[in-house]
């Protein structure tokens, strides 16, 4: 009776240490490697649908630079207009010549997903939806057309400050990005979406 109790208390045992690492490997997976994300609206269409689900890499961000094109989850600025008034939009949702450039510096809870549109020191300016980065317009992935919302349209240059990327949905007429809040900070950025999982007719890399 003993002898048959005491492998049984070892197995049960070591099933529970089994379970506790793996669930602490689990976490900590989570919260410092990858993290999934649902995507709550649709900014980033046709790029990502609303409810659709990503993988995002929370550790490259610490030794890799962002680049052009990347999409990224991050955390906004809790105020969701520009710090200066003559630019994004004013209270009436009037656009103004140029997109908002001033980074403001308190950060939200939130997380938003959007694309890397402008590096530091670039100089953007927004025609049709479509950024103009440095001169050149932006190529490489779809957006959705704006067909003429007043949104679509910041031909005055701005310059991206030091330290701060710009951040745009896809859907460049329906999504609430660094056009009307400003640039983003380096370090509100959580990481890099590189796989979508669901639905399974979009699994893929990003």
């Amino acid at each position: 009776m003993t002898k048959t109790r005491k492998p049984l208390l070892r197995s049960a045992a070591e099933l529970v240490v089994i379970v506790a690492v793996a669930l602490g490997l689990a976490l900590g997976i989570q919260a410092y490697i990858v993290k999934p994300y649902e995507i709550p609206s649709g900014s980033m269409i046709p790029t990502l649908d609303i409810n659709q689900r990503i993988l995002v890499d929370r550790i490259g961000t610490s030794f890799m630079s962002p680049q052009i094109g990347d999409i990224y989850v991050f955390h906004p600025p809790v105020v969701e207009t520009c710090a200066n008034p003559n630019e994004g939009e004013n209270a009436a949702g009037q656009a103004a010549p140029a997109a908002c450039d001033v980074a403001h510096r308190r950060e939200s809870s939130q997380t938003f997903v959007k694309r890397i549109v402008g590096l530091p020191g670039d100089r953007l300016s927004i025609v049709g939806g479509h950024v103009i980065r440095n001169g050149v317009p932006e190529s490489g992935w779809r957006t959705e057309p704006c067909d003429g919302a007043a949104e679509c349209n910041f031909p005055k240059t701005i310059t991206v400050p030091r330290g701060d990327y710009y951040m745009m949905g896809d859907n460049r007429g329906d999504s609430l990005d660094s056009r009307f809040w400003g640039p983003v900070p380096r370090s509100w950025l959580i990481g890099q979406a590189f796989f979508t999982y669901w639905p399974p007719s979009r699994i893929g890399t990003l």
